[in-house]
């Protein structure tokens, strides 16, 4: 796949001779690209294109009105969440993200339709349209949001690492947060606390180049952010997070340190959002042909595209895809539009839960 000088990786140093503790320190392997079957990676690109087709149409929804608040689309980032959600355990491993977290939620394979029924409001949602766009839950499937408080899901990702080592259920939290998130207070709390109990935790900064409108460079004084984790004894990886197979290779390294006991580890997936930080902004602080040569070098379906026909997947093949997953996506905007909205009286459901 083409590689864009914006999001390509660091290579990867020795460690530094200053302090043998570190220099002696257990490092994961360097991850290799996962070799995908041609099954495997025509269910790779299904699922990006279907998060990709889902986002747009949110947008046009967003533009008609049909959805309120603020919402915040994946569109670019797509091989992020595929990749690394595709090598878990369903039903045993946890996932938890901030309010980017429609793409997360397709790429756990839960309902289209539930989902485009929550940011439209509507009482058929997956939060009977009380949650709206940032606050989406699933505990049936492990996944537990969509939270809007920036940083705030790392703390409470510890906590279901900490509950999946107390239950010895074997599973592992996959816990989001992106490069603005990184500089917060209780993400570095929380590294502490994983690495102290030995958590089975991946933390995966999705370094999409911006934070609400800042440069990562302009904001960070490390800004190679794989580095955050160094000072807790946490290991860092960097990876092209918009290449699907680089992505799932680092998360199968990332899945056997966690699971082998060695406690928490840290992805950076070097990303890009091609909208602005959510529907309200204009994204004014970077040209159109910054983000133009980033889909034209590095689009992850555009590259997951190249490598299915080099594979000998036929172009009609792929636009029966196209054509499949328009139609899944339409269906879904038609049944948020027909469902009702929640009774009035739903405004006092699930406020307070009383544990005795």
């Amino acid at each position: 796949m083409a590689k864009s000088p914006a999001t390509k990786p660091a290579k990867a140093k020795a460690p530094s001779a200053s302090g043998d503790a570190i220099a002696n320190r257990e490092r994961p392997d360097t991850p290799v690209p996962y070799k995908a079957s041609k099954e495997e990676l025509l269910e790779f690109y299904k699922q990006m294109l279907l998060i990709r087709r889902f986002e747009e149409k949110a947008g046009q929804l967003y533009g008609l009105g049909l959805i309120g608040g603020f919402c915040h689309l994946y569109i670019g980032q797509e091989a992020v969440a595929i990749g690394l959600q595709s090598a878990l355990t369903p039903g045993k491993d946890s996932v938890i993200t901030g309010y980017r977290d429609h793409g997360h939620m397709l790429a756990y394979g839960i309902d289209p339709n539930i989902i485009m029924a929550e940011l439209t409001g509507r009482a058929a949602g997956i939060s009977r349209g009380k949650g709206g766009s940032m606050h989406m839950f699933s505990t049936e499937h492990k996944f537990y949001g969509g939270h809007g408080i920036v940083g705030a899901q790392v703390s409470l990702g510890a906590g279901l690492a900490f509950a999946h080592k107390y239950n010895n259920d074997g599973g592992v939290c996959l816990a989001y947060f992106g490069d603005g998130a990184a500089n917060q207070g209780q993400v570095y709390e929380s590294f502490n606390m994983a690495e102290l109990w030995k958590l089975p935790i991946i933390f995966v900064i999705e370094n999409n180049q911006y934070a609400m409108g800042t440069s990562v460079n302009r904001a960070s004084a490390e800004d190679q952010l794989y580095r955050r984790g160094e000072s807790f004894r946490i290991p860092g990886l960097q990876v092209d997070g918009m290449d699907v197979l680089a992505v799932r290779g680092a998360a199968e390294v990332a899945l056997d340190w966690v699971r082998s006991g060695k406690g928490p580890i840290l992805l950076e997936m070097k990303t890009y959002r091609y909208r602005g930080h959510s529907m309200s902004d204009p994204a004014k602080y970077r040209s159109r042909e910054e983000v133009q040569s980033v889909r034209e070098k590095s689009d992850p379906i555009d590259g997951c595209k190249d490598d299915l026909l080099a594979m000998g997947v036929k172009e009609d093949d792929l636009k029966a895809i196209e054509k499949e997953i328009r139609a899944i996506v339409n269906a879904s905007a038609e049944f948020a539009e027909q469902a009702p909205e929640p009774e009035l009286s739903e405004l006092y459901t699930d406020v307070l839960v009383e544990n005795y």
